[in-house]
């Protein structure tokens, strides 16, 4: 068995490890090709993550941007008081700021805003 840490920049990712069902199956030239292999994987694998958590990122930011305009629209409020209301819905009930916004793109619905009200209160914003 030949066992390689999958690391980028101190960042762990995981192990690559290759087996042989006979015993002294790898040589010194196996553990070199396998180091190389581990590396490039392991560049390839963190490259992967960064852009997937940048697609998520600006998923987030654009489904935030959608609730704020809901929020300016419906109550009459500037970008930086309807982004407080999603951050102080968020903070009251321990939901991510991203699954508060998805909530209100969805459903349309204010989460703790009371049925008929039109603009919310000073305190609120």
């Amino acid at each position: 068995m030949l066992a390689f840490q999958l690391y980028v920049e101190n960042d762990n990712l995981g192990a690559l490890n290759l087996f042989s069902t006979r015993a002294s199956a790898f040589t010194d030239e196996s553990e070199h090709v396998g180091l190389l292999f581990a590396t490039h994987a392991a560049i390839a694998f963190a490259a992967t993550q960064k852009h997937d958590q940048m697609h998520r990122a600006l998923a987030g930011r654009d489904v935030i941007g959608q609730a704020k305009g809901i929020l300016m629209e419906r109550y009459g409020v500037t970008a930086e008081q309807a982004f407080l209301v999603l951050a102080r819905i968020s903070q009251e009930n321990s939901t991510k700021l991203h699954d508060v916004a998805t909530g209100l793109v969805s459903t349309r619905v204010t989460p703790g805003s009371e049925i008929g009200r039109t603009r919310p209160s000073h305190s609120e914003v």
